[in-house]
Order: C-alpha cells, then sequence, then structure tokens
C-alpha cells in the first residue's frame, strides 16, 4: 500500500524556538563561507582551476564559496559515466529508488533549519520564502517516490483468452537537468529526483549564481544511498557546458527550468539530430510568464489588494508565477490601485539575514539589478509610478517594490517578462474585456481572479489561457500535488510538476502482448 502524501508543513517563525534554531543555522552557515565546492563524476571529487565565485547578493563582498566549473572534458566524462550507469540503474527495483527519496527527504526534514538558512544566504531568500523552498524541495522527494510506486508496475490493458497484455514504463535514458537560481533547492531538487527515480541517470547542470545548494543536495543523496555515478554534479558555463550535452547525442532528454530565451534555445539544439543518435530527445521546459490577477467589480477588495501585493513582491517578484500585471474593473480601479500603493509602501527591504521580519530582500545578482531598474526607467514612461521605482546596488542589490498605474495593456512593462519586483497595474470596462486583456501576452503561466460573480469564474475558467488558475487568493505558491504546476504558449510544455503525470514525462511506454 502507498501512504498517502501530505504537504511539509512551513515552520512558525512566531515561536521564540523556531526563531533561535535559524538564527543559530545562519552561524554555521557562515561559518562555511569561502570555502571549495568540487565538482561530483561517478561518486569522485573533481576540483578544476577555473571556479565559479558564489556571492551573497544581500552582501556582495561576502563569498558563499568556489565551486569548480565543469569544462567540455568533464562533461564527456560524466556523460559517459552516466551512459554506462544506465544499463544497471535502469533496471534496479523502483522501490529501491523510492526509498531513496525517502531517505533523502528525511535527512533534509531533520536539518531544515540548516539549509533554508543556506538560502537565506546564498539565494537571498527572506526566512519564510526560504523555509518554503526547502519545504517544497521535500514535498517533490515525497510526492514523486510515491508516484513511482504507483506507476511501477504499468498500467492495466485489455487482454483477450487467447493473449496476456501489458503496458508498462521504462526509463529513457540520460537527462541532462538544468535547474534554475530562483528555487534554488525546491526546482534543482525535483527536477533531479523525477528523473532519478523513474530509472534514468543524470547530469546535474545548477544555476551559476547558487550551486553550493546543489553540492550539498548531491551530499544528502549519497547519504540517502544514491549509488555513484546515477546523478553526477557538473555546474559550469551554459554556452560550454549547458549546449554541449543538451546537443550531446548520448542525451536522451532534457529537463530545464528558466529564461523564455534560453529555453526556446534548449528546445532548438535539442530538436537537431546529432551523429549516431538513434532517439528524438525529449524536452521538459518551464520557461516564464507574464502572470495576471484580474479583479471584478464584484470582489473583496482588501483581498484583491492583498493578493496583488503578496504575488508581485514575494522574493522580489523573482518567481515565474509572480504576479507582474492586474488588470481591474474601472468600476473599483481607483479603490485597489490606491489600496496597492498603500500596501506596498509598508513593505520593508533588507538583509534577510540581518533580520527575521524583512518582506523582501535582494535581487540575484547585477544583471538582473541592471535589467530590473531598466524596466523601471521604461515604466516611467509608461505609466505613473505610484510606489517604489528606487535601488541601490553599493552593498547588495537591493531594489523597492515598484508600481506603476494608468499602464497600456499593450506597454512593455505589462508584456515582458521583469523577474523583479515590478507591478503594472491597467483598467478594463467589464470582465469580458479584463479577460481578453489577460491574455494578450505569449505566456500562459499562472492567473488568478478576484470575484465573488460564479458566472464570471465559470467564464474564467473557460477562456482564461493559462496552466494554472486561482480564484479568490494570489496567483503564486502552487504546493505540490494540490496544484500541478506548468504552463501554456511561451511558458513551456506544460509538464506539471508536482502532478500525476510529471514522471511519466521522464519515461517511454512499452506495451508486450503474450499468446497463449
Amino acid at each position: 500500500m502507498v501512504v498517502a502524501y501530505r504537504h511539509e508543513p512551513f515552520t512558525d517563525f512566531t515561536v521564540e524556538e523556531n526563531k533561535q534554531n535559524l538564527l543559530e543555522a545562519i552561524k554555521q552557515v557562515e561559518k562555511d563561507l569561502g570555502k571549495e565546492y568540487p565538482l561530483i563524476i561517478n561518486g569522485e571529487r573533481v576540483t578544476t582551476e577555473d571556479k565559479i565565485t558564489v556571492v551573497n547578493p544581500a552582501n556582495k563582498e561576502e563569498v558563499i564559496g568556489y565551486v569548480s566549473k565543469a569544462n567540455k572534458d568533464l562533461a564527456e566524462k560524466a556523460m559517459k559515466v552516466a551512459d554506462d550507469r544506465f544499463e544497471t540503474w535502469r533496471k534496479v527495483d523502483p522501490k529501491f529508488r523510492a526509498d531513496i527519496l525517502f531517505r533523502a527527504a528525511a535527512i533534509v526534514r531533520r536539518r531544515k533549519a540548516e539549509f533554508t538558512a543556506h538560502l537565506i544566504k546564498e539565494g537571498g531568500k527572506p526566512w519564510k520564502e526560504a523555509d518554503a523552498d526547502v519545504a517544497e524541495g521535500i514535498d517533490f522527494m515525497e510526492y514523486y517516490g510515491r508516484q513511482m510506486l504507483r506507476l511501477k508496475d504499468g498500467v492495466e490493458i485489455n487482454s483477450r483468452p487467447i493473449e496476456y497484455n501489458q503496458f508498462h514504463y521504462i526509463p529513457l535514458g540520460v537527462g541532462v537537468v538544468i535547474s534554475p537560481w530562483n528555487f534554488l533547492f525546491a526546482i534543482m531538487a525535483g527536477t533531479t529526483v523525477a528523473a532519478m527515480v523513474t530509472g534514468n541517470t543524470v547530469l546535474l547542470k545548477p544555476a551559476s549564481t547558487t550551486p553550493v545548494i546543489a553540492y550539498k543536495f548531491m551530499e544528502v543523496l549519497e547519504e540517502a544511498g544514491m549509488p555513484k555515478g546515477v546523478v553526477n554534479y557538473i555546474p559550469g558555463s551554459g554556452a560550454e557546458v549547458g549546449d554541449y550535452l543538451v546537443e550531446h547525442p548520448r542525451t536522451r532528454f532534457v529537463s530545464f527550468t528558466g529564461s523564455r530565451e534560453v529555453g526556446t534555445g534548449i528546445f532548438e539544439r535539442a530538436a537537431k539530430i546529432q551523429e549516431g543518435q538513434i532517439w528524438l530527445k525529449r524536452t521538459i521546459l518551464e520557461m516564464g510568464g507574464k502572470d495576471t490577477i484580474v479583479v471584478d467589480n464584484n470582489a473583496d477588495l482588501e483581498l484583491a489588494a492583498q493578493s496583488i501585493v503578496q504575488s508581485a513582491f514575494g522574493f522580489s517578484g523573482q518567481k515565474c508565477s509572480a504576479c507582474s500585471r492586474a488588470v481591474i474593473h474601472e468600476d473599483v480601479y481607483e479603490q485597489v490601485k490606491d489600496r496597492v500603493a498603500e500596501l506596498t509602501k509598508e513593505l520593508t527591504v533588507g538583509n534577510p539575514a540581518e533580520a527575521t521580519n524583512n518582506y523582501m530582500g535582494p535581487v540575484i545578482d547585477q544583471a538582473a539589478y541592471d535589467k530590473i531598474t531598466g524596466y523601471i526607467e521604461i515604466g516611467k514612461e509608461e505609466g505613473k509610478l505610484i510606489a517604489g521605482g528606487e535601488g541601490d546596488d553599493s552593498k547588495g542589490w537591493f531594489i523597492k517594490p515598484t508600481v506603476f498605474a494608468d499602464v497600456d495593456p499593450k506597454a512593455r512593462i505589462m508584456q515582458e517578462e521583469i523577474f523583479g519586483p515590478v507591478l503594472a497595474l491597467t483598467k478594463a470596462k467589464d470582465f469580458d474585456e479584463a479577460i481578453e486583456i489577460a491574455n494578450n501576452t505569449e505566456y500562459g503561466l499562472t492567473g488568478a481572479v478576484i470575484t465573488n460573480n460564479r458566472e464570471h469564474q465559470e467564464q474564467a475558467r473557460e477562456d482564461f489561457h493559462v496552466g494554472n488558475l486561482y480564484f479568490n487568493r494570489g496567483c503564486t505558491a502552487a504546493i505540490v500535488g494540490y496544484q500541478p504546476f506548468g504552463g501554456f504558449n511561451m511558458s513551456g510544455t506544460d509538464s506539471k510538476a508536482g502532478g500525476p503525470d510529471y514522471l511519466i514525462q521522464h519515461m517511454q511506454a512499452k506495451t508486450t502482448s503474450e499468446m497463449f
């Protein structure tokens, strides 16, 4: 019997013991600042002269660690290891593979404060966001382990008196997992273990801004009993290592989370058949969004304003699901606009390691800071600045939560993914126009509708073209197993992470038929 999955609870930091535990964990993490971290290929530690310098985005003078950088030769070595290991790993009992995930989840659960502290330092995440990131990683391990136990015997199909038919799933081969920096633990862990538990071997290339937490997760997998060579840790340049592995003839699938630009490039490269390649590569891509909250004239306006602000500025808007636009019915536009500005101005920004109550920390690096502040300047031309609009990169990369009102639906800040704490507001004359505006981007990831009109809710359910649609709540914070996550159009391949069919993306179905 498969035990039912339950969501990992978040930590309540108003409880003094929990608060002190995390403060102590932050102190412990700070003792490891500046350490060196090797590659892991076939279980062996490989040190290179070329290093990635990982810094704290809230204090850029503080070096989290120096991570060895893979090159093409080492990527090729890792590929040969993974290709060879696949021949044995694919035959390992799925229950054994699932047990590794359950053990890994238990290890992280015991060390939750430590992992949370690390996400605060390496990712610049506020306490609640870091805690939720770790909890989601635990959720992914627990959920995918249970899903594998459900799928291991295949699916029942029809047989006849003269034959016995079976339909079951087999793994694909070597997968390249390219994980993002924003959910530096949850998505990295989830995409890795989904590929692994299904019987594939993995080349893990974490984001170059946050590779240390991925190394620590490798240690967890090893402690949990993962055989060497099943997952190989090879951080490095996307242009050198990433492209090489995506194009490699022995790569069977690519699992990527990141920008539209990089994702579409992977899709294109993976589609090309290389010499010696005997399959069509599969791509599992989650690429981003330009997500909208629609506010109807028959709505709880306080709920609307709170939902917009929380969805727009959680983790500094650095989520593909973040609310970067709100479309508000003209009857209630002024009330909601004013309340959004008021709530936004109350938000605190600062180093998350130094205070428990900062709502926002930094953005991830200088490139992000420059991009976001550039969009703020564009916004000043396209709308009316009603909150924020300022940044400070003297010590860390901090940007105040920023709101522009009265923005044209076709304006750049209403169409392009900014990936930062910038929100644009526009009005609609009626609900039909609001949905039309909500659908007017090339993305289709998340959206929310705040309304007490049941007909409008059902209209949105049919016509609001997003992969994750929420009613009377914000458009972020999907929970594994509760709201399977993935989007339409240029938001990716809609693989629905944390959902019942996600693992199937990493396998192929085989039918066997025995005649009597």
